[in-house]
């Protein structure tokens, strides 16, 4: 069953919507022991968004865009994107047979990103300037032409992403005490304190947990509280200055009393890599600023490790190989002989 048609009651779904997918959602809850044990936590889960078909968790909100940008008639769309974004609007875009504008950052992307936008057949533009500069030309871009806008500031898009809270929901039979996950242009947050309302409200258990939220300490305006002209960091995917759902995020952290802290690169390379170490799951570098800033959290003894988390990894780790290539020195050849095999293993 598609995720529109699955959670049709939850989300603004007409006769005329069309049943567009690609099989997204329904993504993996992983239980996560040694990574938990390393933390100090007692329960640890991983919502694993980087298995959707694009690669991240976005196709679950462009999914609802694209559905009612052709239910509206629409025959274009266009997107601001740090990569994630290009990559679903396209394949969306595509799927549905209208035309994706995409503008991009020049030299920011990583290049596999890209290669899912252009390989969808998406009109890909790179400007001078920062994403803030390239969602301020694509919102202007919609109200004066006939183009839907599907990045997060379309209402429809956190609708979709809010459904990752309904598995979340239903996987555990309730909600968890804590969820912790990235925060760039803090539409997820968002997304995912809407769906765990929703779900409440729909007469469902009690499903409203506390949401912990970190940004790149390079580019964290919502914990500066003040727009980031520049913001610099390796976490790709959350290099972003002035996020366009930051009231809707600073809401969510209080209404659920919770926190949008700050991490380092450092922070959360140690994170990406014992996410791979201890429980062989790969995603992207911004992925793990959750896990970085859960281990921050718990260090400080600012939230207590006895309970159940949820951190949510948004996107899979081939976005952004060169990265991961970059972590080990390439491996020296050696002589073809099990002896020297043997020696170079440490056995």
């Amino acid at each position: 069953m598609s995720l529109l048609e699955r959670y049709r009651e939850f989300l603004p779904i007409t006769d005329r919507t069309p049943k567009l997918s690609l099989g997204e959602g329904n993504t993996p809850l992983i239980l996560a022991p040694r990574l938990a044990d390393a933390l100090g936590v007692d329960e640890l889960w991983l919502k694993f968004e980087g298995m959707n078909p694009t690669g991240s968790f976005k196709d679950r909100g462009m999914v609802m865009a694209v559905a009612k940008a052709v239910e509206e008639g629409s025959e274009r769309v266009v997107c601001a994107s740090t990569g994630n974004t290009s990559a679903s609007a396209a394949a969306y875009a595509a799927r549905a047979g209208l035309e994706a504008i995409v503008l991009v950052p020049s030299g920011k992307i990583s290049l596999g990103k890209l290669a899912q936008a252009l390989m969808y057949g998406a009109k890909l533009v790179a400007i001078d300037g920062s994403f803030d500069r390239a969602l301020q030309l694509v919102r202007s871009m919609a109200d004066h032409h006939p183009i839907t806008l599907v990045n997060s500031v379309n209402p429809y898009r956190i609708e979709g992403q809010a459904t990752a809270a309904y598995e979340i929901c239903e996987s555990l039979g309730a909600a968890p005490d804590y969820v912790c996950l990235p925060v760039g242009n803090a539409g997820n947050i968002s997304a995912y304190w809407c769906g765990f309302k929703r779900y409440e409200e729909h007469g469902h258990v009690q499903s409203r947990p506390c949401m912990l939220g970190f940004q790149a300490a390079g580019a964290a305006p919502i914990v500066y509280d003040a727009p980031v002209d520049y913001p610099e960091t390796l976490a790709t995917a959350i290099r972003i200055g002035n996020p366009a759902s930051w009231r809707l995020a600073t809401a969510a952290r209080d209404e659920s009393c919770g926190l949008i802290d700050a991490v380092t690169d450092e922070e959360i390379v140690r994170a990406w890599r014992d996410l791979a170490a201890l429980e062989g799951v790969f995603c992207e570098p911004a992925s793990a600023a959750g896990i970085a800033g859960l281990r921050k959290v718990v260090e400080s003894k600012r939230i207590d490790g006895a309970a159940r988390f949820v951190a949510i990894l948004t996107g899979h780790g081939l976005k952004d190989p060169a990265l991961a290539v970059e972590q080990f020195a390439p491996p020296i050849p050696i002589e073809a002989t099990m002896p020297a095999i043997l020696k170079a293993i440490g056995w």
